[in-house]
C-alpha cells in the first residue's frame, strides 16, 4: 500500500493510488464488512431528537469509515452494493434507484474529504456539511418526484432544518469513531503514519516555518 497523503484530490498520483485501492483485495474485503454493517446499523432503530422527525440513525458511519478506507473509486462501488443490499434486506416501501445514486455520492463525498488525508475534526465537519448539503436537496429532489404531494421547496426547508440540527451531532458521532479505529486501522495496515490518529485541526505549514525562521535567528552563529 502507497503511505502518500495529499493536501486535495486534485491530482493523477491521486486517482491512481484510489483506482489501485479499489481493486485490492483486503479494500474489498473490507468494504464487504462495511456494507454488513451499514446493514446492521440499519436495523438499529432511529434515535428521536425533538419533534419534526429529526432522528439519529447510524448507517452514515460505516459509509464514512468505508471512504476513509477505501477511497472515492471503491466508494462509488461500495454505495451501490449497500444501498441495493440494505433494501432488499431492510424493505421500506417502493425500491427507488434514485436513492442508489445519492448514496454513492454521499460515500464519494466523505471519500474526497477523508482518504489518504490527515483525518482532523474539521475535516470530519466539512464531510459531513457537504453530505447533509446533498440531503437537503438531492433527497428532496427524490422524495418531491416519487413519494410526495408538497411542494420541492417546502421539503427543502423541512430537510434543510433537520439535517442543520443533526450536523453538530453526527460530527460528533464520526470523531469518536474516528478516533477509537484509527490507531487501529493504522496497526492492521490499512492507514500510513500521518492518518494515524484524528486530530483537532492540521496546523499551516506557514506557522511550523515561522517558528523556525525565529530559532534561527535566535541562536548564535558559529564557524
Amino acid at each position: 500500500m502507497s503511505k502518500t497523503l495529499y493536501k486535495t484530490p486534485f491530482s493523477r498520483a491521486y486517482w491512481r493510488d484510489a483506482a489501485k485501492d479499489a481493486k485490492a483485495l483486503r479494500t474489498l474485503v473490507f468494504s464487504a464488512l462495511m456494507v454488513a454493517a451499514c446493514v446492521a446499523l440499519g436495523l438499529i432503530p432511529s434515535i428521536v431528537v425533538g419533534t419534526g422527525g429529526i432522528k439519529i440513525s447510524w448507517g452514515f458511519l460505516g459509509r464514512a469509515l468505508c471512504a476513509l478506507v477505501g477511497g472515492p473509486v471503491n466508494a462509488l462501488v461500495f454505495g451501490f452494493v449497500e444501498d441495493t443490499v440494505g433494501y432488499f434486506m431492510n424493505p421500506d416501501g417502493g425500491y427507488n434507484p434514485f436513492y442508489i445514486f445519492t448514496t454513492m455520492l454521499g460515500a464519494f463525498t466523505y471519500a474526497l474529504f477523508l482518504y489518504r488525508a490527515e483525518v482532523t475534526v474539521l475535516r470530519v465537519f466539512l464531510a459531513k456539511l457537504f453530505t447533509n448539503i446533498q440531503n437537503v436537496f438531492l433527497q428532496s429532489l427524490g422524495a418531491y418526484l416519487w413519494y410526495s404531494s408538497k411542494g420541492y421547496w417546502v421539503l427543502v426547508g423541512e430537510r434543510a432544518i433537520k439535517n442543520a440540527v443533526m450536523l453538530p451531532i453526527q460530527t460528533l458521532m464520526l470523531a469518536a469513531l474516528f478516533a477509537a479505529l484509527l490507531p487501529i486501522l493504522h496497526r492492521m495496515g490499512f492507514l500510513p503514519n500521518q492518518a494515524a490518529k484524528l486530530r483537532l485541526w492540521k496546523k499551516p505549514e506557514w506557522i511550523g516555518q515561522k517558528k523556525a525562521q525565529q530559532s534561527e535567528k535566535a541562536e548564535p552563529w558559529k564557524d
